[in-house]
């Protein structure tokens, strides 16, 4: 049973979705916890993505619709980018409390001789680089819905499988029972070091290896993808006619396609089956990260015929995956969003009728430059990381305060640039309230600051601002303090519950509150962020 199910997820595009598992499973109601919490992040999924193409799904997103549908989360914090949105969606605290303020940051106090720290590196292995490093969860300083869970009902299992090392770590936290995620080459999945491989994995990765080692044609073109189909060029790059075709071996090829996912998702539905989650007394908890939009996202852009067939795949591979879990017939609750949203390369937005969106010209060398020269400080006093400057922690005093004045100016003479703060500034502004969308920039760059983590300047670019490409694999992104970023769909969905839809806003951290709602769960400190939703549409409440 459990080859052939990872074999039907793996290889679903040779199956017809919808024919492989059977029964419905009792309707329990929604005030009574569930056994198994299975938390889906899609990677880069924005709510822009979610409106355009929720009228074509027909497989797991459309059953999602069936559910609690927000189309207005919020990933409200400035640092829009993996391993900050994800620390949010199961702790229900900002980047600002998950000390995860950006992919990777720069701490000129580090022991190590990198200086850049990965946001799931261990410190404490000497070695260790931003690019090679051992894998761990120290850096996020709060505990998951998952850590929550096991502190009540130590029989609970914790288990989280990923695209990516830092999308499992921050949805499993500090006390996983099974914690995997792509390798990134033909090895497969990957876990902690010293972490044992459970024979599913095993097959799992040997499902992978013979996929893999099969070149697979362009995946089909949905009708509705066929307006998508159209060639851009990107300086010496053309996108947007893609189909996702794979040779044999390509190992970056299906991580920038739906096999990724599938793969992701059959493992999860591996685990599912052979560790028995949520066949017991105590709540068990799946997380679950899909990486492959953002890939897609970055490499194509979110608006052509890549995407398109992405999207129609994911959607049925999602189909799948539910159907599997029914076939347990364990009571489940979903809960879907994304850790933050995107924007489409600018050369095919100028196209489709938008005159604001461009290609940055901001020029951080330049800044630095400049910084150096007025000061009289070396250019090596100053690391910039992403929209983050640090200044050399020697640097004291009233020198310190004029060269953090000098670099500021020095930003603002750059093109492209709405606002700069300083830490200090960030540090005694109010506290984030009120609804997320209308929060000034200060704020939003407020939720994601952490002072030992975060730079001595942080800045943001202009709305509609699109990075410059670095060749292969990286035309379109992410990160800003804009809406386009910080904008998710939160879908929730359990079978038997009454369906409704709430267009106003809500956080992701949201999520996590709701879902200890749900498991009557009693949350002890540190307290969440975020509140917990009421997912009865009707007058009884789920949140206790």
């Amino acid at each position: 049973m459990l080859k052939t199910l990872i074999a039907a997820v793996v290889l679903v595009t040779a199956m017809t979705p919808g024919t492989l598992f059977a029964q419905p499973q009792p309707v329990k109601p929604i005030t009574s916890p569930p056994t198994l919490i299975v938390a889906i992040s899609i990677d880069q999924f924005s709510a822009d993505l979610f409106t355009e193409y929720r009228n074509h799904v027909t497989g797991g997103l459309a059953r999602l619709l069936d559910g609690a549908v927000f189309p207005n989360g919020y990933q409200s914090h400035a640092a829009t980018e993996t391993c900050p949105g994800h620390s949010t969606l199961l702790t229900g605290m900002r980047p600002a409390h998950t000390g995860i303020v950006l992919n990777t940051w720069v701490d000129l106090k580090s022991p190590l001789a990198d200086k850049t720290i990965y946001c799931v590196e261990d410190e404490t292995e000497p070695t260790n680089t931003h690019d090679r490093y051992s894998v761990a969860a120290t850096h996020l300083l709060v505990p998951t819905l998952g850590d929550r869970i096991k502190r009540v009902f130590p029989t609970s299992r914790n288990v989280a499988v990923s695209g990516k090392d830092r999308a499992a770590v921050m949805m499993g936290g500090h006390a996983t029972d099974e914690s995997w995620w792509w390798n990134g080459d033909t090895r497969g999945f990957a876990s902690f070091a010293g972490r044992p491989m459970p024979e599913v994995v095993r097959q799992a990765n040997a499902s992978i290896r013979a996929d893999l080692g099969t070149a697979r044609p362009a995946l089909p073109l949905p009708a509705y993808c066929a307006s998508k189909s159209r060639a851009i060029a990107v300086g010496e790059q053309t996108v947007g006619t893609g189909r996702l075709a794979r040779a044999a071996g390509d190992a970056e090829a299906f991580r920038t396609s739906p096999d990724v996912d599938n793969a992701t998702l059959a493992l999860a539905a591996g685990l599912v089956t052979s560790m028995k989650l949520g066949q017991r007394a105590t709540p068990d908890l799946l997380s679950i990260s899909l990486s492959a939009t953002d890939y897609i996202g970055h490499s194509y852009g979110m608006q052509g015929s890549e995407m398109c067939v992405q999207l129609a795949s994911l959607d049925q591979h999602l189909g799948v995956f539910f159907k599997a879990l029914d076939a347990t017939g364990v009571d489940y609750a979903v809960v879907l969003s994304a850790d933050h949203g995107g924007i489409d390369l600018p050369e095919r937005g100028t196209e489709q009728g938008s005159a604001t969106t461009r290609r940055s010209r901001f020029d951080m060398a330049a800044v630095v430059r400049q910084a150096s020269a007025e000061s009289g400080v070396p250019a090596a006093a100053l690391n910039a990381r992403d929209s983050n400057v640090y200044i050399d922690p020697t640097i004291t005093g009233v020198r310190r305060a004029q060269l953090v004045s000098i670099t500021r100016r020095a930003i603002l003479a750059q093109p492209d640039v709405a606002a700069v703060f300083t830490a200090d500034e960030i540090d005694a502004a109010p506290e984030p309230s009120g609804p997320p969308e209308t929060w000034p920039l200060l704020m939003r760059a407020k939720a994601s600051f952490y002072r030992p983590r975060s730079g001595d300047l942080i800045f943001a670019l202009q709305p509609r601002v699109v990075s410059r490409p670095t060749g292969k694999g990286y035309v379109a992104g992410h990160g800003s303090f804009w809406d386009y970023d910080r904008r998710v769909p939160i879908l929730f969905w359990r079978r038997g519950m009454p369906a409704f839809e709430q267009p106003l806003s809500i956080e992701t951290v949201d999520i996590a509150p709701t879902l200890a709602g749900l498991l009557h769960l009693p949350l002890a400190a540190p307290a969440m962020d975020g509140r917990c939703l009421d997912l009865d549409a009707g007058p009884a409440t789920t949140c206790g």
